[in-house]
């Protein structure tokens, strides 16, 4: 396992990995540390990151980006109704109010939530991840940023949950971006906004164009083609940026201004402004922040890598994998939340809220209420004026019940609420407490109780008698003694019920839905891994046709006939035409079946070729044994001799038949010596030779034995033998 944090930004990706030697940036398919945030929905397959981006000139329809923009919001909200008209591809208004992206794929048309398409790019990075680590990648961070809703937070999680993540937390990042362009309409009189392709192509150009001028005072722009076969040509200095972008920089201040409102310091008590986020590198934006407070802002970290990373590192910490030195990292939650029921508002600040805005998460409260019934709680942001415009106030309503109490009078009910470690509000659990009491426990006297104790001691050790019992719901707390009047004590304790909770939350993905999204994700991928697998067998089918091509003609043309070369060379120019015509897009099954047919075909001639040299090295492997064996057996007696170099001239007379035989023969003829039957006769010859001078050695005498074992001895061991070799002589002849 291993542990990775997450950066998905409104262009592009980032993916951060803790290692034992720190924290480090993964490249992608194409070595590049930023992946762009598109998927592509081709004919029979998606295509994500730089494929993808590539791909929206041609599909752009079909091609989905900026996904950020449209997580956890409403199809009605005025700032996403602006962005829907900038985008390519078709947006519709779901039946939740959410939004829904309809495009073409697999040959119908298919909708899916801006949460299924989150999931999809999930799963990309995550494929990335494991590809480079070659490990399982399963928990992690995600970085979002702070202003993030709760329906916002939860559909981030659920499309993790698509992908087979595990988000350990969702962590705050700061992120900007500004982007704008226009003088074409006038100029050229076209409408680039009417045009999928050109809007995208536009897009791609303006963002380059933006990269420039943060360097640069000026930039020329540059594109051919643009829309009605119209060559657009540009030129815009950055002092004209900074004018066409004057409303997006403006608002760069109202955070700055209320961040120091909330936190009650003033400029001159900020230590240090740090800069992070691809758009924080234009030029208009530090002069901003500089005159705000006063000083110029740092860039000791990547702009573009620091969240990830960040992530990466948090993820570590919160992970039992790794063993790291404890940063104290703190969130300040954005909003006031507060709860509700049916009769009033459930508070403890003065502002209705129960957790109060940047308080510090993840928060637990429990709520003491008097219920007789089941009972409905609804969480809401206390303060409309914190959320962005078109933002519903209400986050989720739960349920508590059904439950039944003993009789009629509202009775105690404990309510836990929790701002969890992602930012979302929840009721964790709840439960019902009433008094009881035991009639079953009687006691008549203060020594009949302390017998009952000290019998339980002496069956239980030195433990006191328990004073709590226990079942699946049911819970005896705090137990304590009446007294009744006639004497009798009776025991008082307090029931605990656990009570059921459901919680709804308004405009979120209901669990059979996001069951259902992880399903049509698997199916997605297995579609793209059956279409890759295609993609290299056709590949494979092109390379082998190209090399057996030139290998048929120059290489192999001596151990081929004339007729086999027509033959093959026919055959590979049809599958040639074939694979550009009929077969560009056709399924594995059929490129596996025109490269096996052509391998049956051109086998023959690469095993005559092949075979020449293998059957060179092995002759030459028995002679070199045959060699070998006859100077090993001068030095051994005359018949173990005479035997081996007997078999050596059998092994050396066999193989000079075959090879005269086989050298009569063209080379275009299947051969009738093999390398295999030549490794086969010298492994026969070695055994042969080895067994007839092993059996035929002397075994050594016992007296010979018995002097090499004195003289490897130590002198002190030797004398020792002697001395017990002398007694045992003198104690046998006392027998005798």
């Amino acid at each position: 396992m291993s542990v990775v944090g997450f950066d998905i930004g409104n262009e592009n990706c980032v993916i951060g990995v803790a290692k034992q030697r720190g924290i480090d940036v993964l490249l992608n398919d194409e070595s590049k540390r930023e992946t762009p945030a598109v998927v592509s929905f081709g004919e029979k397959q998606r295509f994500m990151g730089s494929i993808g981006a590539a791909s929206a000139t041609k599909n752009p329809r079909s091609t989905i980006s900026q996904v950020k923009r449209l997580i956890g919001r409403r199809f009605r909200e005025p700032d996403i109704e602006n962005d829907l008209r900038l985008f390519p591809f078709e947006c519709l208004e779901g039946q939740d109010g959410g939004v829904l992206i309809r495009l073409e794929y697999l040959g119908e048309m298919h909708t899916y939530s801006p949460v299924q398409i989150l999931g999809m790019l999930f799963s990309h990075l995550k494929q990335i991840a494991e590809k480079d680590l070659e490990l399982n990648v399963s928990d992690c961070v995600i970085g979002i940023p702070s202003y993030f809703t709760d329906l916002q937070r939860r559909a981030y999680l659920d499309a993790a949950t698509i992908a087979g993540l595990r988000p350990l937390r969702l962590m705050h990042d700061c992120t900007a971006t500004a982007l704008g362009y226009a003088q074409f309409k006038e100029q050229y009189d076209i409408d680039v906004y009417a045009n999928a392709k050109a809007s995208i192509r536009l897009r791609a150009s303006c963002e380059k164009l933006k990269k420039v001028l943060s360097a640069n005072a000026e930039a020329p722009l540059n594109i051919e083609c643009l829309m009605d076969e119209k060559d657009v040509k540009g030129f815009i200095k950055r002092d004209e940026f900074e004018r066409l972008s004057l409303n997006l920089l403006d608002r760069i201040s109202v955070p700055c201004h209320k961040a120091l409102l909330d936190s009650g310091l003033t400029v001159e008590k900020i230590h240090s402004v740090e800069l992070v986020g691809s758009g924080s590198r234009i030029p208009a934006i530090t002069r901003i922040l500089t005159s705000l407070f006063n000083r110029e802002p740092s860039r000791t970290i990547n702009a573009s890598e620091c969240v990830a990373r960040g992530c990466a590192l948090q993820c570590a910490m919160l992970s039992p994998l790794y063993r790291v030195r404890e940063y104290e990292v703190q969130d300040a939650f954005p909003f006031s939340i507060g709860f509700s029921t049916k009769e009033s508002p459930i508070c403890t600040l003065s502002n209705s809220a129960l957790f109060q805005k940047h308080r510090s998460f993840p928060s637990i409260k429990i709520l003491c209420l008097h219920r007789i019934d089941t009972f409905h709680m609804e969480a809401y942001y206390a303060d409309q004026n914190e959320l962005p415009a078109g933002v519903s106030p209400k986050i989720s309503s739960s349920m508590i019940g059904p439950f039944q109490v003993s009789n009629m009078e509202a009775t105690k009910v404990k309510v836990r609420v929790q701002l969890n470690i992602h930012g979302i509000v929840t009721v964790v659990s709840a439960s019902l407490l009433e008094d009881g009491v035991d009639d079953d426990s009687l006691a008549k006297s203060d020594d009949h109780l302390t017998s009952a104790k000290m019998e339980a001691e002496a069956n239980h050790g030195s433990s006191a008698v328990p004073n709590s019992a226990e079942d699946s719901n049911l819970k005896r707390m705090k137990p304590s003694s009446i007294s009744s009047g006639d004497g009798l004590r009776k025991s008082k304790f307090v029931k605990r019920l656990d009570i059921p909770v459901s919680e709804c939350v308004f405009g979120g993905i209901a669990k059979a839905e996001l069951s259902e999204a992880e399903k049509t994700e698997h199916q997605l991928v297995q579609q793209d891994l059956k279409m890759e697998h295609a993609k290299e067998m056709k590949n494979a089918l092109e390379s082998y046709v190209y090399e057996m091509r030139d290998k048929v003609l120059h290489t192999y043309c001596g151990f081929s006939t004339e007729s086999e070369r027509e033959g093959i060379s026919y055959n590979l120019q049809q599958t040639e035409d074939w694979l550009y015509e009929d077969g560009f897009d056709e399924s594995v099954d059929a490129y596996t079946e025109k490269l096996e047919y052509l391998k049956k075909l051109v086998d023959p001639i690469e095993n005559r070729y092949k075979e020449e040299e293998a059957r060179a090295r092995a002759s030459k492997d028995l002679l070199d044994c045959i060699t070998n064996y006859r100077m090993v057996v001068e030095s051994h007696p005359v018949g173990e001799r005479d035997v081996v170099i007997d078999e050596c001239n059998k092994a050396e007379q066999w193989l000079q038949e075959k090879l005269q035989h086989q050298n009569s023969l063209p080379k275009n003829a299947d051969p009738i010596l093999w390398s295999n039957e030549i490794k086969r006769k010298s492994e026969a010859l070695d055994m042969t030779c080895k067994h007839i001078m092993r059996s035929n050695a002397s075994p050594p005498s016992f007296e010979d034995e018995d002097d090499s074992d004195q003289r490897d001895k130590p002198d002190g061991i030797r004398m020792q033998q002697l001395k017990h070799s002398q007694k045992d002589k003198k104690g046998n002849c006392g027998v005798l």
